[in-house]
């Protein structure tokens, strides 16, 4: 199959060249084509600079995040064979991103309002940040798991979740998955609070599958599970939509320092580009690419310094030498 790219700035670098992180170009861009192949972003740490990948996923309402995290041959992995999936809803929770900073007039009648509805005193030294859930973002995003267990011959969801705690969101999105479980008879359905799945994961990953969860729980367990399958070198993730737009990526950060010195692992945006392949339905083209990357990972000759078994090996190869050697792959 042949792919014409339509190649577009955003983020930091849209920043620094058009004096907008978010350009209508860019935007008009996946609206049109509906499919986008993203790299990785920068985020700036404590400034007021909002993520443009959570900007991404808000404009195109990209409710589900899907994190498979599969152990290939030659990648070091620290937990052997991993086969698990994680469901991470994308819009609501903690990264709805309603917060109020310390000494602005919001925060205090904020703070007004929720100490007298709620009968408690919030410290004046305190920021605020609001978690919501709903009825629609749990139903749909569960629902989304659900789904993606039965197209892909999946046996089991679990839904994580801390309604221990935080009874009325997070109870509201274990009743919600509960609810549509029922519509899925041939899927089993159980569900983990978060602190002890996490535990679980590391010492036996095996009896999981696909994993549902609300946003902020949903970053931090689909990092540990990437990590359990060699790390984020090596973990793609899609951004999927309502409304047909999908957004693939590569899941670890930006990496400024590396940029342009052919050095980084490209493994986890070819596995990006495998989930975009499937999504438009080259099936066949995507088996045949992800064979192709495993293959050379396999045999850990074409491979980058975090590859091999010892990151110093002389004999290892950049970023352009890797994909050289998944194309070789492919057409021989």
């Amino acid at each position: 199959m042949q792919i014409q790219w339509d190649v577009h700035d955003i983020g930091l670098p849209a920043l620094q060249k058009l004096g907008d992180p978010f350009p209508k170009s860019a935007l008009d861009s996946i609206r049109r084509n509906k499919v986008g192949l993203k790299g990785p972003l920068t985020t700036e740490l404590g400034t007021g600079m909002r993520s443009v990948n959570v900007a991404l996923r808000k404009e195109f309402d990209l409710y589900a995040n899907l994190r498979p995290a599969k152990t290939y041959p030659g990648v070091h992995a620290p937990m052997g064979n991993i086969d698990l999936v994680v469901v991470r809803e994308n819009i609501e929770d903690l990264y709805a991103g309603i917060e109020f900073d310390i000494g602005t007039p919001e925060l205090a009648r904020v703070r007004t309002v929720i100490e007298k509805e709620a009968h408690t005193k919030i410290r004046e030294d305190a920021a605020i940040a609001i978690k919501y859930i709903s009825v629609m973002g749990s139903t749909r995003i569960v629902r989304f798991a659900f789904d993606y267990a039965v197209a892909n011959g999946r046996r089991k969801v679990t839904a994580v979740h801390k309604s221990n705690i935080m009874k009325f969101a997070d109870g509201l999105f274990l009743r919600i998955a509960r609810e549509v479980a029922q519509e899925y008879p041939d899927i089993e359905f159980e569900d983990r609070i978060v602190d002890n799945m996490c535990m679980q994961l590391v010492q036996k990953p095996d009896l999981y599958d696909v994993l549902v969860l609300p946003n902020l729980y949903g970053d931090i367990v689909s990092d540990l599970v990437a990590g359990l399958a060699g790390g984020l070198g090596v973990a793609p993730g899609a951004n999927i939509g309502e409304n047909g737009v999908a957004v693939f990526e590569a899941i670890h950060g930006s990496a400024p320092k590396y940029a342009g010195q052919n050095k980084v692992n490209p493994m986890a945006l070819m596995l990006a580009g495998v989930l975009m392949l499937k999504h438009i339905s080259e099936r066949d083209a995507a088996d045949r690419l992800e064979r192709a990357v495993a293959a050379v990972v396999a045999e850990g000759k074409d491979v980058t310094y975090d590859l091999k078994p010892e990151r110093d090996d002389p004999t290892a190869v950049g970023t352009r030498e890797f994909a050289d050697a998944v194309i070789r792959r492919m057409k021989g």
